[in-house]
C-alpha cells in the first residue's frame, strides 16, 4: 500500500514538474519574442530606405523608374536631401551626372521648369554661396573653363615691404586663396541649360565666354565669399585649371621675386661652404687670461690682466 502511495506521490510530483516547466519555458519563449521584437524594431528605426542609381545617369536626363532602384541603409550613411519615394522624382532632370549605385539627391535634381530657366540656387551645393567674378579671357583661359569644372583661384596684390633703407613700399606677389573651386555657371551658362533657353539667350545678345571680359560664377563658402569680395577690390584674379580627378589642397607658397630667384636660381641661395685651406686650418687654443692675487689686509682679490 505504500509502495503504491509512493508511486502516486511520484506521477503527481513529475507532472507538477512537468507544468512547472512547460510555464518557465513559455515565460522565456515571450521575453524572447519581445526582446527580438524590440532589437528588430530598433534596428528598423536605425536604417532608412533610399533610391540608388540602377545604371550611370548622365547630366541633363529625364528621372524614369527603371533608373532607380531601392535600398536600406543605415541612417548615418544616408546624404542629405536623399530621395526615398520615387513618386517625387519622376519626370525632373539631373544637374550632374549620377554614378550606379550612388543615392539619388534632390540637389542633384531639378524639375523641368527650373532646369529650362537654368535655377543658379539648385545648382549651388548645399553649404556654398554662389559669387561671381569677372575675369579676362586670359584669366578664364580663352574660354576653356565650363560650368563643373574645378579651379584654383590666384590674384595679384600689393604686399608691404621695407627697403633696405629703412623705406616703406609695396612690392607685388601672387597668392594662392582657393583651391578645388567648382565652377557653377559662365555667364548665364550652367551647362544644364535646354536648348531652348540657350537660343534664348543667345537672341538676347548674351556675351559668351570668348568674349573679352566674361563673368564667372563659383561655389564658395561664406567666409571664402567675403574674402573674394575684398581681393577683388584689391588686385586682379587668375584661374588655374584642375583635373577632374584632382581634389588634393596643398600649400603654395606666394610667388615674388625672392621666391622667383631661389627656384630658377637656387645656387645663389646655398650657403657658401668653407675653402679646404679653411677647413684643414687649425684651431688654436684660446690663451688663458693671466691673472694675479692682492691681498687687502685680510681679504684676498684677483685681478685679471689686460694686455
Amino acid at each position: 500500500m505504500q509502495r503504491r502511495i509512493f508511486i502516486i506521490l511520484a506521477l503527481v510530483c513529475g507532472a507538477i514538474a512537468v507544468y512547472l516547466i512547460s510555464v518557465y519555458l513559455n515565460q522565456e519563449r515571450r521575453v524572447i519574442r519581445v526582446q527580438t521584437k524590440k532589437e528588430i524594431i530598433k534596428e528598423q528605426q536605425m536604417q532608412a530606405s533610399v533610391l540608388l542609381a540602377g545604371k550611370d545617369i548622365p547630366k541633363g536626363t529625364t528621372i524614369e523608374v527603371e533608373m532607380l532602384e531601392s535600398k536600406v541603409v543605415p541612417k548615418e550613411y544616408v546624404q542629405p536631401q536623399a530621395v526615398s519615394n520615387a513618386d517625387r522624382i519622376i519626370g525632373m532632370i539631373t544637374l550632374v551626372p549620377i554614378s550606379k549605385g550612388e543615392q539619388v539627391t534632390l540637389s542633384k535634381l531639378a524639375s523641368s521648369k527650373q532646369a529650362t530657366t537654368s535655377s543658379l540656387a539648385m545648382a549651388t551645393p548645399v553649404g556654398k554661396r554662389a559669387v561671381s567674378i569677372s575675369v579676362d579671357s586670359n584669366s578664364s583661359l580663352f574660354g576653356m573653363i565650363r560650368p563643373g569644372d574645378y579651379v584654383d583661384v590666384i590674384g595679384v596684390i600689393p604686399l608691404p615691404a621695407q627697403t633696405p633703407d629703412g623705406k616703406q613700399t609695396t612690392q607685388a606677389a601672387v597668392m594662392p586663396f582657393f583651391q578645388n573651386v567648382l565652377v557653377l555657371a559662365i555667364g548665364k551658362d550652367l551647362g544644364a541649360a535646354s536648348s531652348a533657353g540657350e537660343s534664348r539667350y543667345k537672341k538676347e545678345g548674351e556675351k559668351s565666354s570668348d568674349s573679352p571680359n566674361t563673368l564667372l560664377t563659383l561655389a564658395l563658402t561664406p567666409q571664402e565669399a567675403s574674402l573674394i569680395a575684398f581681393v577683388q577690390e584689391q588686385s586682379k584674379i587668375r584661374l588655374t585649371l584642375r583635373s577632374p580627378a584632382d581634389s588634393r589642397v596643398e600649400q603654395v607658397q606666394p610667388a615674388t621675386w625672392d621666391t622667383l630667384l631661389q627656384y630658377a636660381v637656387p645656387q645663389l641661395f646655398q650657403a657658401k661652404e668653407p675653402s679646404a685651406e679653411q677647413q684643414q686650418a687649425p684651431l688654436l687654443p684660446k690663451e688663458k687670461p693671466k691673472e694675479v692675487e692682492v691681498y687687502r689686509g685680510l681679504k684676498k682679490e684677483i685681478i685679471t690682466l689686460t694686455k
